[in-house]
Parts: structure tokens; C-alpha cells; sequence
């Protein structure tokens, strides 16, 4: 599918023209949106949130080759904004185990290491997610969250380290 035709419509206030862009990408979002939220109900609710968003800026996009990766960035900011407004913290073990294309697989091993990533900081939690839940590059990680990439290795590094500690020693070859 040729996506600049459909951004140049989208630009010119076309909904329909959105939402085949939006839907051509619906279940990348829906993870990236799930991975911040935790559950089905607010995952769904910032991608509402981003498409509104989307629509009323989207004149405003200047290079049409990177409307995914600023659609990506507005969802994350949307997830960010609404976990903020709810003045709370989600821990993964006080989320429920849905499953999302196999990512949250529902098994013991899996509730132990979300009860350890849930011991870091947001932004060592963050990048983690990102790399090794959605398989998203460095420079896509960095691009998305508008931090250098060396940032990014450094914050992947030490939540590493972290998680290592919280695991009391060696993780590798566990997951």
C-alpha cells in the first residue's frame, strides 16, 4: 500500500484517508499503546486520544515519510499524559495478564520478571519495554521518545544491570 497519497488526503482534512493509515498500523499501535497502559480498556482510550489528536494536527506534518513515527510519538505522549491524570504508578504484577499477539504470555516465569521490571524507574522500565517487548531498534527507541541514543544505551544498560541485581545475579538464558 502507497502511503504519501493517503497522507497528502489526510492533510487536506480527508478522515477516511486517516483512519486507512491509522488501520494499516492498528495493531503496532495497539501494542505500543498496551505496553504503556497495561490493559485493553486504556490502551484503547489513548489510541482514541491519538487519533483525535492526529486528526486536528495533521495539516500541520511536514515530512510525510514520518507521519508513522510522529503518530507513535503522540500516542506515547497520550499514554504518558493519561497515566499522569490518573496520579498513579502501574506495577505489571497489579496488571492483569492479557495476551497480546503472544507478548504477554500468561505463565509464572512471566508475572516473576514484570514483578522485577516493576522495581525500576519509569524510564529504565520504558526503554526495556520497547526493545525487548515490542523488538523496536535503538534509533527507533530514541526517535519515538525524542532522547539521544546514546541515552537510550545507557538507559537500557543500567536498567539491565538493575533488573540483573533484582534477579540476584545472572538473567541470561532465563528469558
Amino acid at each position: 500500500m502507497e502511503f504519501k497519497p493517503l497522507i497528502k488526503k489526510a492533510r487536506k482534512g480527508d478522515k477516511d484517508a486517516l483512519l486507512q493509515l491509522i488501520m494499516a498500523q492498528q495493531a503496532d499501535y495497539y501494542k505500543l499503546a498496551y505496553v504503556y497502559m497495561k490493559n485493553e480498556e486504556d490502551a484503547l482510550d489513548v489510541l482514541q486520544d491519538m487519533i483525535i489528536i492526529l486528526y486536528r494536527n495533521i495539516s500541520g506534518l511536514r515530512k510525510e515519510e514520518s507521519f508513522y513515527s510522529w503518530s507513535k510519538t503522540i500516542l506515547v505522549n497520550c499514554c504518558k499524559k493519561k497515566l499522569r491524570h490518573k496520579n498513579k504508578t502501574v506495577f505489571l504484577d497489579q496488571a492483569t495478564a492479557e495476551s497480546v499477539d503472544g507478548v504477554y504470555a500468561e505463565s509464572e516465569e512471566r508475572l516473576v520478571l514484570e514483578k522485577h521490571l516493576s522495581g525500576l524507574s519509569d524510564i529504565h522500565q520504558e526503554v526495556i519495554r520497547l526493545r525487548y517487548f515490542l523488538d523496536m531498534e535503538y534509533e527507533a527507541i530514541a526517535e519515538l521518545l525524542k532522547i539521544p541514543l546514546g541515552t537510550v544505551k545507557s538507559r537500557l544498560n543500567k536498567g539491565m544491570k538493575q533488573l540483573k541485581e533484582s534477579f540476584g545475579g545472572d538473567i541470561d538464558g532465563q528469558y
